[in-house]
């Protein structure tokens, strides 16, 4: 079964994804409330793909996907970058850190959906 991590530390995201993402079959989502949790998780679980929110305690998102990219374990996950900082100099950051794609907050749940089935393929 494929894997979706998301880590943020806001409880109003990850009941709305969990809600929206949670009830498929085709994956099982994982998720961790800061960047340690979520590095830790990625690791033990190799997701396929991880949501990150930018902005998180003892670890940010950078930080999250810099590890990720730097372990040969992990440097095939797909990243995305899942935040409210909307500045191209945030976009461009994340892109030189090694994410896959950056979506905004607030986003819309039929699009994440749709995200989620491009990443993982799903028919």
């Amino acid at each position: 079964m494929k894997k979706v991590l998301l880590a943020d530390d806001e409880d109003g995201v990850l009941a709305l994804v969990a809600a929206t993402l949670g009830n498929d079959d085709r994956y099982g989502l994982l998720m961790a409330r800061d960047g340690e949790e979520a590095l830790s998780l990625a690791r033990k679980e190799l997701p396929d793909v991880i949501f990150l929110d930018i902005m998180m305690p003892k670890m940010d998102g950078y930080q999250v996907c810099e590890a990720l990219r730097r372990s040969h374990a992990t440097r095939h996950i797909k990243v995305v970058m899942l935040t409210a900082m909307a500045q191209d100099a945030n976009r461009e950051r994340a892109r030189a850190v090694g994410a896959d794609d950056y979506v905004t907050k607030p986003f819309s749940p039929t699009a994440l959906l749709e995200k989620v089935g491009q990443l993982l393929d799903l028919k």
